[in-house]
C-alpha cells in the first residue's frame, strides 16, 4: 500500500455548496488538517460537510463565523477517515468568499 500526502485546495467557494475532494476509486484518505480562509470584504459563516455514498451526510461545521481578513484551522490533531467516492463539501454565506484547503494522505 502507497501513502501519498496531498494538498487538496478548492478557491472562491461562494453560496452554493461545493465538493472540494472526492476520495478516488481503491482509496482510503486520511484528513490531517483544513483551513478556511475567508478572502471577502466582511465576516462571513461557513460549512464544511462529508457526503457520503454508503450512509448518512453530516456537517463537520455549521455556520461558523470568520472575521474579515481571518483564516479557521479546523482538526487541531482530529484526524477523519474518508472511503471511496465520499466527498468533501463546502460553503459559505457570501458569494465567492471562502478558500479552502486540505492536507490528506491517500493510501491506495
Amino acid at each position: 500500500m502507497a501513502n501519498t500526502f496531498k494538498l487538496k485546495s478548492k478557491a472562491s467557494v461562494g453560496v452554493t455548496t461545493s465538493n472540494v475532494y472526492v476520495v478516488p476509486a481503491a482509496t482510503t484518505t486520511v484528513v490531517i488538517g483544513v483551513t478556511l480562509a475567508n478572502t471577502s470584504g466582511s465576516a462571513i459563516n461557513v460549512g464544511l460537510g462529508v457526503t457520503r455514498a454508503s450512509t448518512d451526510d453530516i456537517n463537520l461545521i455549521k455556520d461558523v463565523p470568520i472575521p474579515f481578513g481571518a483564516s479557521f484551522e479546523f482538526m487541531q490533531g482530529n484526524k477523519i477517515v474518508l472511503e471511496t467516492t465520499d466527498t468533501i463539501t463546502a460553503k459559505s454565506d457570501t458569494a465567492t468568499s471562502l478558500d479552502v484547503a486540505l492536507t490528506i494522505m491517500e493510501i491506495t
